[in-house]
């Protein structure tokens, strides 16, 4: 099914619909953010770890201002269907343009990890491009797709949390829950999270520079002290 992108926007559709055929092997990736460092020992860490080639690996949309035309990659399960559609329908009206990765249809015996994986295997095939995945709770979804590497999945449960996920960890899948809370929430939340940039700051930028170099190479950074 294809939703026509309302006003004329350069996309000939709003929705694009993801091959049920992709597959790839994937392996995890874990958020942390640490953020009680003083500012001394900051400046350490940033000589240990300088922010170097960080700008590479994150998302190609402007950091400053909001965000705009952005591709959205989503899936859910059953207990998503409803606002994936809703947020599908709003991606259209804001002008960005969005990619449903499933499920197409309503099935109440279907399996999240194989619509969220490929929504995650989209971002990461589209440099630029975000994603959101939604289930009951948002829980097994963020799980799913942290498993496909170069992916930070966020959890969100507030306006804040959402903001948050893009302006210190860069988060380039946003995960909802469903049946936590209602539809305008959850919108609000998606809305949040794809009209927020990354806040660029050396801090983090270093941060998710250790969580990248630990992902490729199963180093753990050095304690501070």
């Amino acid at each position: 099914m294809i939703f026509p992108c309302p006003g004329g926007r350069r996309h000939a559709a709003c929705v694009r619909l993801f091959p049920a055929s992709t597959t790839r092997s994937v392996c995890l990736v874990i958020n942390c953010d640490w953020d009680s460092e003083s500012a001394q020992e900051e400046e350490k860490e940033e000589k240990r770890f300088p922010q170097g080639d960080w700008g590479r690996l994150t998302p190609a949309a402007a950091r400053d201002g909001r965000l705009s035309g952005v591709r959205v990659y989503l899936g859910s399960d059953h207990a998503g269907f409803e606002i994936k559609a809703a947020i599908i329908a709003w991606l259209c009206e804001a002008g960005h343009e969005a990619v449903d990765c499933g499920p197409h249809g309503y099935d109440p015996q279907d399996d999240y990890p194989v619509y969220v994986l490929r929504a995650a295997e989209g971002v990461i095939a589209d440099p630029g491009s975000l994603g959101i995945v939604i289930g009951g709770s948002g829980n097994g979804e963020q799980i799913a797709a942290n498993k496909v590497p170069g992916i930070r999945a966020a959890l969100a449960w507030t306006t804040g949390t959402a903001t948050l996920a893009r302006q210190h960890n860069d988060a380039n899948v946003l995960s909802l829950g469903a049946r936590e809370y209602s539809l305008e929430d959850a919108l609000s939340f998606a809305k949040t999270f794809i009209e927020t940039p990354f806040s660029g700051e050396p801090r983090h930028a270093r941060r998710l520079a250790m969580i990248a170099d630990f992902e490729k190479n199963g180093d753990i950074p050095p304690a501070g002290g």
